[in-house]
């Protein structure tokens, strides 16, 4: 066997980890959804200003159903599939922290909590991906973005029908509805 077919032979073997066809479309599948499903959740923080966009919110979902992907792909038994996602959720939360920032001394002015809470559900749909759970990563979705865009329009009608107005959010948080 000269050199270059043993070349060969190696990288066929090391691109050899997606058996079939049917292997293939599962994976592109659920990848994709985590990207798509970030982009939108992405996309809603961006149009609001938010640090935290598009290519975030992608990248943790695309992050997230990778980790879960991979040892489900290589037979993980499930004892340890849950340290995995215990490892991911505490990495994530880490990630989510450092987008958290008090202003001041005063403990009620602060911001980034719907950020890194937001990311944090990012990582979950990406996780649900990753797992195949595909109508609830896509439900899971859609309440997410639904407590984005619609809950902060809620709670702004709400208080103008009692005649309550927060200037600073309430005295909890900076982040108050848009």
């Amino acid at each position: 066997m000269s050199w270059r077919d043993e070349v060969l032979d190696t990288l066929a073997s090391e691109f050899s980890d997606v058996g079939d066809v049917a292997q293939l479309t599962r994976i592109v599948l659920r990848l994709t959804l985590a990207g798509v499903l970030g982009f939108v959740l992405g996309f809603e923080r961006e149009q609001q200003g938010k640090a935290a966009g598009v290519r975030t919110h992608m990248l943790v979902a695309i992050g997230s159903a990778m980790f879960v992907l991979v040892p489900q792909q290589t037979g993980i038994i499930p004892a340890d599939m849950s340290r995995v996602i215990q490892g991911l959720v505490a990495g994530v939360g880490f990630l989510c922290a450092g987008t958290i920032l008090k202003q001041g001394k005063d403990e009620s002015h602060v911001q980034g909590l719907t950020t890194a809470a937001g990311l944090w559900m990012t990582a979950a749909i990406g996780m649900a991906c990753g797992l195949g759970r595909e109508v609830t990563a896509v439900t899971s979705a859609l309440l997410a973005l639904a407590v984005l865009a619609l809950i902060p329009r809620l709670a702004g009608m709400v208080e103008r029908a009692s005649g309550q107005h927060r200037e600073d959010g309430g005295g909890k948080s900076s982040e108050h509805p848009r």
